[in-house]
């Protein structure tokens, strides 16, 4: 954890008016507001997909592998986005638009298999149906993380300044 520059308390605090950050201090925009809420959400879904899955692979495998196997991917996949979500710096944040992207494209795609393709999703998974069984979030989900991480990109390097 880096220190914040020392200040004078009798000083004002100067703040850059366009992304409301004090000057030499880390900002990460990308955890207050509906960020927050965004991530308590993804922190839920993680949560809710990692005790289904591992109910699924641990007491019912042989009764629907692939779908089972799928929802297993689906609970990594959100666990990892909450941490990118809440995890400082540029690295994270790229790591969060690759999770968030693939979800999207899960969510579509085992999404449309599970309507053509039924007997391959005896049971549902985490993603089939676009996610009906946890109120179409996952379909929404993705939506909403896309759109607050292209709001609130990282701030560039600036020089002498090693990037977070």
């Amino acid at each position: 954890m880096s220190a914040a520059p020392s200040q004078n308390s009798d000083a004002p605090v100067t703040r850059d008016a366009s992304t409301n950050t004090v000057p030499g201090r880390p900002a990460e925009r990308r955890t207050k507001g509906v960020g927050r809420v965004l991530i308590v959400v993804y922190g839920v879904l993680a949560l809710a997909a990692v005790g289904r899955s591992a109910v699924q692979l641990i007491e019912k495998f042989d009764e629907a592998p692939i779908a089972y196997s799928l929802s297993a991917l689906a609970a990594v996949v959100y666990v990892v986005a909450t941490i990118a979500l809440i995890a400082p710096g540029r690295t994270w944040y790229r790591v969060a638009w690759v999770t968030i992207v693939f979800e999207f494209v899960g969510v579509l795609v085992i999404g449309t298999m599970s309507i053509v393709i039924p007997e391959w999703f005896p049971h549902d998974t985490v993603w089939s149906w676009y996610g009906r069984g946890y109120l179409f979030i996952p379909l929404v989900l993705p939506v909403l993380g896309m759109w607050w991480l292209s709001r609130h990109r990282p701030q560039p390097a600036k020089a002498g300044v090693e990037a977070a």
